[in-house]
């Protein structure tokens, strides 16, 4: 009779038994619920058409097919492992190439939240992460699921995950993430010092340098993006942009002009804003040089809060800022979630914020914003402060918590 008492009040990591069992549940089952809405909002195609994946994706897949990338095309501004990503619904093709690339975006989507709550449930972790990504990506509505971050951030959460146990497996895998879109590489700022972060580095260039080489040998015109990301102006949606949109209700006389697959202010010191970024890009550089010379206590949270920051400083301080770079941010900081211990709480509040915004801005008003309208700038001002304040909030804590005197932790709970 003890024994079965024993057995049935046995712990999984910290837990009881059944209230493990019941979240799982509850988190199954808001998962599915929200994903169909999201699905079926794909379907309609009422909110967000997926012209994306339908005309520009389904394109260079065929270009793909004939051995080249999409050499000419201004549109294409991605690293060549992109085209592993436009290639990948050719694998379903009895599907259609929108069905197959909605149903990889839907399995990836679930391979996150699976990672996320197998990693919350070890001694010291947390399931809030995967909690956050259930929630936090249907906020975007169906815009996640026909774009191709989704497909990018699971890798990049499978790079952080793995970097604690497996430094060098998390090194490739952010390499073969920079190779698609760049931003992964920011995921190994925050190994710990030795051989973590000789084994993660060194992976992260081998693979990145083995997947250019395979692809440049396979397909013409592979580095052909470099030259189109150089002419990039400022996008309506950055912080710049926002800056611009302000200027434009006092009378500054810009126009909106579609070029390199987005919409970009022309007119007067546009070019100086543009150059402002381009200033900011260089000091949050310098200042994630500064933090990782300067940083001195490393815990289990540190190389995903580093990793948030870092996203996040590039991010703000883009010429670029889409909406469905909102998915990287969710992605990282439900990974920063997972720990108990993280100093990144207070910018998961205001990334939910940011990304609710993000949605009123497009597809809600983005339109208006076009034509100069004042409730339009007001939300994406609104969206991109929130931005701005998670990316300053980010970089304090992980600096206090790291870097700091032992004295501010105090001040600076997690």
């Amino acid at each position: 009779m003890t024994e079965v008492q024993a057995t049935a009040g046995q712990q999984e990591d910290g837990h009881p038994v059944d209230a493990v069992r019941s979240e799982s549940s509850a988190l199954a089952g808001y998962w599915v619920s929200s994903r169909l809405v999201m699905l079926a909002l794909v379907a309609t195609g009422r909110l967000e058409p997926a012209v994306e994946v339908e005309q520009r994706y389904q394109h260079w897949y065929e270009g793909f097919l004939t051995g080249s990338f999409p050499i000419g095309d201004v549109a294409w501004q991605y690293p060549p492992g992109a085209a592993l990503v436009m290639l990948g619904p050719g694998l379903l093709r009895p599907l259609g190439y929108l069905a197959g690339f909605v149903v990889l975006s839907l399995a990836a989507d679930a391979a996150v939240v699976v990672a996320l709550r197998r990693a919350g449930r070890r001694p010291g972790r947390s399931t809030a992460g995967a909690w956050l990504w259930a929630l936090g990506l249907p906020l975007l509505l169906d815009l996640p699921y026909i774009r191709y971050d989704v497909l990018v951030t699971t890798v990049a959460v499978a790079a952080l995950l793995a970097q604690r146990r497996r430094p060098g497996l998390g090194g490739a895998l952010a390499g073969l993430g920079a190779m698609v879109k760049v931003w992964p590489l920011l995921t190994v700022l925050g190994t710990p010092r030795g051989r973590s972060t000789r084994q993660a580095w060194l992976s992260l260039a081998a693979s990145a340098a083995v997947l250019a080489v395979v692809l440049a040998t396979v397909f013409r015109g592979a580095f052909g993006f470099l030259t189109a990301q150089h002419h990039r102006g400022v996008e309506i949606e950055s912080l710049g942009g926002s800056g611009l949109q302000v200027a434009r209700l006092l009378g500054w006389p810009g126009r909106v002009q579609g070029r390199f697959g987005s919409l970009e202010f022309e007119g007067p010191h546009v070019s100086w804003v543009a150059g402002l970024s381009l200033l900011l890009s260089c000091a949050a550089f310098g200042w994630l040089l500064l933090w990782r010379v300067r940083a001195r206590r490393w815990t289990a949270a540190t190389p995903y809060d580093a990793a948030l920051a870092a996203v996040l400083l590039f991010t703000v301080t883009s010429r670029v800022v889409s909406p469905q770079y909102l998915v990287w941010l969710v992605g990282l900081t439900a990974v920063c979630l997972t720990v108990r211990e993280t100093s990144q709480r207070p910018v998961a509040v205001l990334l939910l914020l940011a990304t609710a915004m993000t949605t009123a801005d497009y597809p809600l008003y983005f339109w208006r914003m076009i034509d100069g309208d004042g409730a339009a700038a007001a939300v994406i001002v609104v969206r991109n402060a929130l931005l701005a304040a998670a990316a300053v909030v980010s970089c304090v804590r992980l600096w206090h918590a790291s870097a700091g005197r032992p004295r501010d932790l105090g001040a600076t709970p997690c």
